[in-house]
């Protein structure tokens, strides 16, 4: 996982669970001086430590516009309209108006969610590939790309969730040692889906029956996701489709290498570097293969939203030697095709 990515999921975690803290702790009236040290002490916690936070996070180290920085503060203020004293929440009233164009807007989303299931199961039905990588066929622009990995999503969910739909899809040559490979990572993060979809619900409940409802639901769909990326990560991490080669790191980062563009497929170990132009795929701290390119890559990393340059790849797989036959041997056939 990239730096980047590591702050991103990190903040999130942070943030989910200052909130969460905040809910819990933030008294109903202030009565006391404790009770008004409470409320200051979140106060300076969702307006000044998030914030900070991600800037840095985010911001500086993910790259983001500065403009962003509206994105937590906004999201603090109705925290606090919706957790702080009536007293004091009255002063973010304001961010009640838009309480009619949030929920207009989850209930787009909730309906092109279901048009999206509807168009995946139609399209996965005759699908012979992943469609994230038919996505990345149709352009070399990096956005169009971004864009094509975004939207093949949804497709690829139903398509690796459902054993019929991906039987015709090519066989790996190893597997990636990867934790989401496990049966019971995958349980747990689906028992962890619906424990997410329930507590969404009941924080919801409260303020509006519609959006929790909806929010509630979206965040049950999940389920899918987590299959998906177990059948992935078990079946289907490292494989050779069309003269590429295809590194799935688990669901959530791809990356797609023509084998003309390997420099070199070398079985070594190789301690797990900071250089962000170097990605590492594999449980570890050491990986067993190398892969040299001859052009710098893309990565897509977080479903496709955050595509990277990378130089080398260092993986950890189960059958090294099996991967540098694989390359090499397609290397050889490729050259003998085109001589």
């Amino acid at each position: 996982m990239k730096r980047s990515l590591k702050f991103r999921l990190g903040f999130l975690a942070l943030a989910i669970i200052s909130y969460v803290i905040g809910f819990q702790v933030v008294p109903e009236q202030l009565n006391s001086t404790y009770e008004m040290t409470v409320v200051s002490g979140i106060s300076v916690l969702y307006f000044l430590v998030l914030p900070v936070l991600y800037w840095i996070a985010i911001i500086n180290i993910g790259k983001q516009k500065p403009w962003k920085i509206l994105a937590i503060l906004s999201l603090s203020a109705l925290m606090a309209r919706l957790s702080f004293p009536e007293d004091i929440a009255s002063y973010f009233e304001f961010v009640m108006w838009v309480r009619y164009p949030i929920l207009a807007v989850i209930l787009l989303f909730e309906i092109y969610l279901l048009f999206s299931v509807i168009k995946g199961l139609w399209q996965a039905r005759k699908l012979k590939g992943d469609p994230r990588i038919k996505a990345l066929n149709i352009s070399d622009d990096e956005k169009s790309q971004m864009v094509g990995m975004i939207m093949a999503g949804e497709a690829a969910n139903w398509f690796y969730s459902i054993p019929k739909f991906s039987a015709n899809h090519p066989k790996a040559m190893t597997n990636i040692k990867l934790l989401s490979a496990k049966a019971w990572f995958m349980w747990l993060m689906i028992g962890l889906c619906f424990i997410g979809s329930t507590i969404a619900y009941l924080l919801l409940v409260d303020w509006s029956e519609i959006a929790a409802i909806l929010v509630s639901a979206i965040v049950g769909y999940g389920f899918l996701t987590f299959i998906a990326n177990y059948r992935i990560s078990r079946h289907y991490s490292l494989y050779v489709h069309d003269d590429k080669l295809v590194i799935n790191n688990s669901i959530w980062g791809l990356l797609m290498v023509n084998i003309a563009d390997i420099k070199a497929v070398t079985i070594t170990e190789t301690t797990k570097t900071k250089d962000e132009d170097i990605l590492f795929v594999g449980r570890g701290d050491v990986a067993n293969v190398t892969v040299d390119f001859n052009l710098t890559q893309r990565y897509f990393g977080a479903m496709g939203q955050l595509p990277e340059p990378i130089e080398q790849l260092l993986l950890v797989v189960d059958e090294p030697h099996k991967l540098q036959q694989t390359i090499e041997l397609a290397q050889s056939n490729k050259a003998d095709s085109e001589s």
